[in-house]
């Protein structure tokens, strides 16, 4: 057997986006892959602390986070980039400026730099996250790999035209902050170098724009069937819906089930 290494989002793919669960048929999947000898990990906007249950319940320890800059293999640390703590220190003075929370997320925690701003507690709330505690100058102390800013849509631009930095919007109240030229591709490619996969015996499953470069980058990108249309439009297979068995479906029809 040509052994395979697949990657998996976690939410709207491993994650029902209406029951905020995984479905019994994405678990027998998985299972099933293991079986037949292949390699799974999970690509992420999480921060690792942030999806241990997810881990635990699925016995996966490989894993790309923080949109690639924090990378792990079983245990052992494969890809570490930080965003510049300069970078930091005008980012922050930006959002304070226009009166956006920031949040700063380190490998095991995240701060907030404001306290209880609806859109920060709307737009967690929406991954079921509590409001992290205060620290406003937490980027000092920690390594960053990952911010958010909250903010409406129309204040974009002015952050893409001043900073050297990635902006990916995943909420109508939010952006994750990565360092230039960071995503989950650039993870995914850290993890297959260091265990010796080919780029074409790579598979990867999402569903947002943060997972548009790592479908692209594996050798077979599958899409949620509940993915918006640019997503999809990259993507080599569309499977169906999370939440009816999309993720069974997508591998059987890669030829991997």
């Amino acid at each position: 057997m040509n052994r395979k290494m697949v990657f998996f989002d976690i939410d709207g793919t491993l994650l029902d986006h209406h029951t905020r669960t995984i479905p019994a048929s994405t678990r027998e999947a998985i299972a099933e892959l293991r079986r037949l000898g292949h390699e799974v990990a999970i690509a992420t906007g999480r921060g690792p602390f942030m999806f241990r249950s997810i881990r635990e319940e699925l016995d996966i320890h490989t894993y790309v986070s923080l949109n690639g800059q924090y990378v792990v293999h079983e245990g052992s640390v494969v890809r570490s980039q930080p965003i510049p703590k300069p970078v930091l220190e005008r980012l922050h003075e930006s959002a304070k400026t226009s009166n956006h929370p920031i949040v700063y997320m380190a490998a095991e925690t995240m701060k907030c730099a404001e306290t209880d701003h609806p859109f920060v507690v709307e737009s967690l709330s929406s991954l079921e996250l509590d409001m992290p505690d205060y620290h406003p100058n937490y980027f000092h102390e920690e390594d960053i790999y990952q911010a958010m800013v909250f903010c409406e849509a129309e204040a974009e631009e002015a952050y893409r035209q001043g900073f050297d930095l990635q902006f990916i919007r995943w909420h109508r109240y939010s952006m994750d902050v990565l360092p230039f030229g960071g995503s989950k591709a650039e993870g995914v490619q850290a993890m297959i170098e260091r265990l010796g996969f080919r780029r074409e015996d790579v598979y990867a499953f999402g569903d947002n724009l943060n997972d548009i470069e790592m479908l692209r980058f594996a050798g077979t990108g599958v899409a949620m069937g509940n993915a918006p249309e640019t997503v999809k439009l990259v993507a080599d297979v569309v499977t169906r819906d999370v939440g009816d068995d999309g993720i069974w479906h997508g591998l059987k029809a890669v030829g991997l089930l």
